[in-house]
């Protein structure tokens, strides 16, 4: 897989245009602010349909990418599962790097 994505997700984080945390990222799918939801491949099958179930019924796109240490250190931080993009600008690019 590609993993320039990986830099767009840190810029992301940095500007303050992502979520993490299982509960941040329900909330603003709920909301509508998220635009774009990245799973890691080796979550938990029960959050995993948590996010994914969210996310059909709100339809908000979401795609799995590598795992959850990959997707931490991109963001910074320790391991993470899952990530929600609240711009506009990056979901975009990061869905033509992802799809």
């Amino acid at each position: 897989m590609n993993t320039s994505y990986l830099n767009i997700i840190g810029l992301a984080y940095r500007a303050r245009k992502c979520s993490i945390g299982e509960e941040n990222i329900i909330n603003d799918i709920r909301n509508k602010k998220a635009k774009l939801v990245l799973i890691s491949n080796d979550i938990s099958e029960s959050t995993k349909k948590k996010l994914t179930d969210k996310c059909s019924s709100f339809h908000i796109p979401y795609v799995e990418v590598e795992d959850r240490y990959t997707l931490g250190k991109a963001l910074g931080k320790p391991e993470r599962v899952a990530v929600a993009i609240l711009d506009d600008g990056f979901a975009a690019k990061l869905k033509t790097l992802l799809l």
